[in-house]
């Protein structure tokens, strides 16, 4: 311990050390500081020497550098302490999203959920939609999410998407209250038109609440470009949200995976903020 005493002062009178077994050591006694800022064992330890002196990258700079290393570090660890933290780990965001001057809106798969009958048989409890989320902006590169709207296509929906030509139009209205004595109450409507130029669309939904007095409408121009996008991207979606790959993959699995009532997707029902 106190050879390497000496060698951190002779550094800081700035005084040269004068063998390489002197260098050798003072490079192992940097490699175990760096171990400790990274906790690592000491096989890891061991191996990143090994891998450094192969490279002949110095300690040193790893160390003048910690703070960002040990940020990088931390990125891989990060789905780790989100689990911990008591949040579903497997939870994945990965919407398609279109922003314009005005609004914006992004699409996005939401899985069926599954249940297991008392025969064992596994059916759909609920069944899956791409979900259509509309925010206005309120400044620029900014949108309320707090105020979005959302609007769940359901298969079928998105087939009538999947299919629309450069002049077809569709339209598709919710009622959460269908055929009961609130129906009306409450109601979206979605409708998806050709531009008047025929390169491109407008995407639009219609909320009416009687209840709370409000009416919100969202204008969102679409691309061809954008538009193709979307259809691809419900192309490939719409076995998952039909709960069709679970059937494909059941022999590969051995059973299929179930994602339980009250599941992460929950959230993400259109009549919910």
């Amino acid at each position: 311990m106190m050879a390497e005493i000496l060698m951190i002062l002779m550094l800081g009178l700035g005084l040269e050390l004068s063998s390489e077994e002197e260098k050798r050591k003072f490079k192992h006694y940097k490699m175990f500081k760096l171990s400790r800022v990274l906790h690592l064992t000491t096989t890891s330890r061991h191996r990143l020497l090994e891998v450094l002196s192969s490279r002949n990258v110095e300690v040193g700079d790893f160390l003048r550098d910690r703070r960002d290393f040990t940020y990088s570090a931390g990125i891989s660890t990060a789905t780790n302490n989100y689990a911990a933290k008591g949040y579903a780990s497997d939870r994945i965001f990965a919407p398609y999203t279109v922003y314009k001057g005005k609004a914006a809106f992004s699409l996005s798969p939401c899985l069926p959920t599954f249940t297991k009958l008392d025969s064992g048989t596994v059916v759909v409890d609920r069944r899956g939609s791409m979900m259509i989320t509309f925010m206005h902006s309120i400044g620029e590169r900014k949108y309320d999410w707090e105020k979005r709207q959302r609007f769940a296509l359901s298969a079928t929906e998105v087939g009538s998407l999947i299919t629309m030509g450069s002049q077809d139009s569709s339209e598709f209205f919710h009622d959460p209250s269908m055929l009961s004595s609130n129906a009306g109450q409450v109601r979206k409507s979605l409708s998806i038109k050709p531009n008047a130029n025929s390169n491109g669309y407008f995407v639009s939904l219609t909320v009416v609440n009687n209840l709370l007095n409000t009416k919100d409408y969202f204008s969102v121009p679409v691309t061809t470009a954008e538009f193709a996008v979307m259809k691809t991207a419900c192309s490939f979606a719409l076995p998952h949200i039909m709960g069709w790959d679970q059937i494909t993959n059941q022999q590969s699995r051995g059973t299929v995976g179930l994602q339980q009532k009250g599941g992460s997707q929950v959230l993400d029902l259109e009549w919910e903020k």
